[in-house]
């Protein structure tokens, strides 16, 4: 099935409805298909469609025509240093670029976003439905290396819109707010999730907190995905200017990409208790969301005395129904509920395919994700960060995971991030690096030593303690931990 096929779908149902606002432009589904069906009569000939600007309608309109003709949709960072767009746009040539501001690349031709809604003739074709299409080519965010080339073929996508999406399931006053970047997971699932429900999409292409409540306000949206960085810095945003958390109309958020700070989820359910919110994990090679802490896990473990139901609020919540997750030992064996290990994920979703290398799913569909973390015995999932960042000590395995949740219980302690640092006896040694609440007194080093000697054990005390007035995160909410413990090297 080709997820022009979602797009198709809307015009018929409700081709008058507004499909996507972004500034000053507003497109009905069917104005969003009659763009989508004359960008895709420019396509004769091309074999990738890229995209390579902010979010704006252009980029919906770019992902269906692809899908139409029948070649891969491939967003870029445009955030990224021109050498680096330069050597991803070598890797997609040859190719058509709808960009304002790109480098020459052999192979590559430009138009802007505003011409790809320049007047044309409509094409009259059918999309491919064959097996195994492409549909999207999605570099990862390289925080750990060069960016990898994600294939995610029609099946997958289909396969994860049909599972959890009912279709024209929204009211024509509902709409969700995408600040979340084009290239992106997130903002590729949004496009799709949101057209098959019926829901408005309303862009905002810049991120900051004024803008996103004027718009959420203005536009009376009712659900919203965000990094935990971006909740963050809404509700600091409106603390510093004495406001209140006034949404009216906001019935859902959710949030992912990241790990949620234990303060500021508690905060925004106090502050926002007619929200109903949703911890979503995913990656790319997943087609988006495998696991959910849904509305309920949420209300249950703010509200519970259950030391076990109160934690999965540090989880990511369940599989969903399509999806199945193993944790793995180091020799492959399944760990049971409790212990830690390797996090696998299978299903039909599941692409686990990089273009230039292959498959990386088993013999038996299963996907190495690179998380680790464990099942509880109710099938929660707790992640303990990449296989990456484990810090190594004298051969133990040490999770920064479980030493932040430790350090973040401390009250002068607004961020932290543990890594791993050089060290002459053990080879590793723990480093941590902590944002204070008050930048002017921070917490004493020999206090946070204590703490984590006091709640976890001597192996996990830190020999290195730095402060830093921000922690370094990309523009998904991925911390940058390669970063620090660079810094902790210099």
């Amino acid at each position: 099935m080709n997820i022009h096929l979602i797009l198709q779908m809307a015009a018929d149902s409700m081709p008058d409805r507004e499909a996507v606002i972004c500034g000053s432009q507003r497109l009905t589904y069917q104005d969003l298909s009659d763009a989508v069906n004359s960008l895709a009569d420019k396509l004769e000939g091309t074999k990738k469609l890229a995209y390579l600007a902010e979010t704006g309608t252009a980029a919906p309109v770019a992902m269906f025509a692809a899908a139409l003709r029948g070649i891969p949709y491939v967003p870029i960072n445009y955030r990224l240093a021109e050498d680096q767009i330069t050597s991803l746009l070598k890797r997609v040539s040859p190719a058509l670029l709808i960009s304002d501001d790109a480098p020459e690349v052999e192979g590559i031709t430009k138009i802007s976003p505003v011409q790809v809604f320049s007047p044309g003739t409509s094409w009259d074709g059918f999309a491919p439905d064959e097996e195994g299409n492409i549909a999207i080519e999605l570099f990862t965010s390289g925080t750990t290396g060069d960016p990898k080339s994600a294939i995610l073929r029609h099946d997958n996508l289909m396969a994860y819109i049909l599972g959890t999406i009912e279709f024209m399931s929204a009211e024509e006053s509902q709409s969700t707010l995408v600040s979340v970047p084009p290239y992106h997971i997130a903002g590729i699932s949004a496009i799709l999730s949101s057209v098959y429900a019926g829901r408005r999409m309303v862009q905002l292409p810049n991120f900051s907190p004024e803008a996103w409540l004027k718009l959420a306000k203005q536009e009376n949206v009712s659900q919203a995905f965000l990094v935990p960085t971006m909740l963050q810095r809404i509700i600091e945003y409106t603390a510093s200017n004495n406001e209140t958390l006034d949404l009216p109309a906001m019935q859902a958020i959710a949030y992912g990409g990241g790990k949620m700070p234990h303060s500021v989820i508690k905060q925004a359910m106090t502050l926002m208790p007619h929200v109903n919110f949703t911890n979503a994990y995913g990656l790319t090679e997943t087609s988006s969301t495998i696991c959910l802490l849904d509305p309920d896990d949420h209300r249950d473990a703010f509200q519970s005395e259950d030391p076990a139901v109160r934690a999965r609020l540090s989880s990511v919540g369940r599989p969903l129904p399509a999806v199945e997750v193993e944790i793995r030992d180091d020799d492959n064996a399944p760990c049971g509920a409790g212990d830690a290990g390797y996090v696998f994920v299978r299903g039909e979703q599941v692409s686990g395919e990089y273009h230039g290398s292959g498959s990386l799913l088993d013999e038996n569909g299963w996907f190495p994700t690179r998380d680790r973390g464990y099942l509880d015995d109710a099938g929660y999932l707790f992640l303990d960060g990449r296989a990456d960042d484990v810090i190594v000590r004298g051969g133990e395995n040490i999770s920064p995971g479980e030493i932040e949740d430790v350090l973040i219980e401390m009250s002068d302690i607004k961020d932290v991030a543990a890594v791993a640092v050089a060290d002459d006896e053990w080879g590793e040694a723990v480093g941590v690096v902590i944002v204070p609440a008050d930048m002017t007194t921070p917490p004493e080093i020999e206090a946070i030593k204590s703490h984590v000697k006091n709640q976890l054990r001597s192996s996990r005390v830190p020999t290195k303690v730095k402060f830093m007035e921000e922690l370094p995160y990309n523009e998904t909410g991925k911390l940058l931990r390669r970063v620090l413990r660079d810094g902790f090297s210099t």
